[in-house]
């Protein structure tokens, strides 16, 4: 099979042509050469999709029977290429997100849910950028746009081997540090995680149909407080976990998601959040390898580069300052004294 990757370099899509690589079909990437290198073997085009000279450029003489489109943000840019590769490609499959879905996460969600409003041509500004609005505008592009099969893949939340978002990164590399580690809110919290590895499986082998998917973790895969055992078993850390509070971290104004990264405290609008039904595409041959694989093997990827070479985000850095967390810890550390004293003092 041949295949075309939009991206290809980091992450999802270094997964996406490493999975395609190994079961031996010929692969392209396309991609302006900014995100990481690409991996042997690959015919590597250099190119702006945003730029449609470079478009032409990347289709004349080409076809493919999959494209697998892991970068496109901006309905209108992917409208573009959507256009410039119909009639070269059998199959388009487009790397959305479960945050397009309409009612996420306030509510549970399936592919029935249908999507959040956004046009097939909107720009970067609409809806202030929402990240989920614009990829359900991406969505619609694809499926009016592209003259083949077009294929939606909804991730959930992804962790893995090279993740550039860096919040397991992040965590592993805390936690390696050992000491008092702040973990945010309820240990038991159930979460659905699911590999870049497994979704990458999963899109290569729909090749050929039309159809959309919520492609993550089956429900409870793992709890919040589970995973961070997972990252400390691994790294073969000290570390001692102190629980704090949802409200009095909230208090002391920690950034939700970005500074403790995936903590999401308990709220209407966050209900079900970790609730999304992945009955379709289990149905269709998902598989999720066991989380505490996943973990084991991103610390393996990731103790081999030095710690002051890590980045923690893409776009925005994870992860919480060493001195914020200190003085929240201290600051729990007292008043968990206090409330001992009162008591104590009751009791006389």
């Amino acid at each position: 099979m041949r295949v075309l990757v939009i991206g290809g370099s980091a992450f999802l899509g270094r997964a996406v042509v490493e999975e395609a690589l190994r079961r031996g079909h010929e692969v392209t990437t396309f991609n302006r050469g900014r995100s990481g290198e690409d991996l042997p073997g690959v015919e590597a085009v250099r190119g702006d999709r945003e730029v449609g000279a470079d478009l032409a450029r990347l289709v004349e003489g080409r076809h493919w029977d999959l494209v697998v489109d892991t970068s496109g943000y901006v309905p209108r840019v992917v409208g573009d290429s959507v256009r410039a590769l119909s009639g070269h490609a059998g199959t388009y499959a487009f790397i959305s997100t479960i945050s397009a879905v309409a009612g996420f996460p306030e509510k549970p969600v399936s592919e029935e849910s249908g999507l959040q409003e956004c046009p097939p041509d909107a720009g970067p500004d609409f809806a202030d950028g929402d990240y989920g609005v614009l990829k359900a505008g991406c969505e619609r592009a694809v499926e009016q746009g592209f003259d083949g099969n077009a294929l939606i893949i909804q991730p959930g939340l992804i962790l893995g081997p090279h993740e550039n978002v860096a919040r397991l990164p992040w965590w592993l590399t805390r936690i390696s540090r050992g000491g008092q580690v702040l973990a945010p809110g309820d240990p038991y919290v159930p979460m659905q995680l699911i590999d870049a590895r497994d979704i990458a499986i999963f899109t290569l082998d729909r090749a050929g149909t039309s159809d959309r998917f919520i492609v993550t973790g089956p429900e409870g895969n793992a709890t919040y407080g589970g995973w961070l055992e997972m990252c400390r078993e691994v790294t073969g850390s000290d570390a001692e976990f102190v629980w704090v509070d949802d409200a009095f971290l909230l208090e002391r104004e920690v950034d939700v998601w970005f500074e403790l990264p995936l903590w999401a405290p308990a709220a209407p609008e966050t209900s079900s959040f970790w609730r999304a039904s992945t009955a379709k595409a289990e149905r269709a041959g998902l598989r999720c390898r066991p989380v505490a694989e996943t973990v084991a093997d991103t610390w393996e990827w990731l103790r081999h580069i030095p710690v002051e070479s890590r980045v923690f985000g893409a776009k925005r850095e994870h992860g919480i300052a060493a001195d914020k967390e200190a003085a929240i810890l201290a600051e729990w550390a007292a008043r968990s004294v206090d409330s001992s004293t009162e008591r104590e003092g009751g009791a006389h």
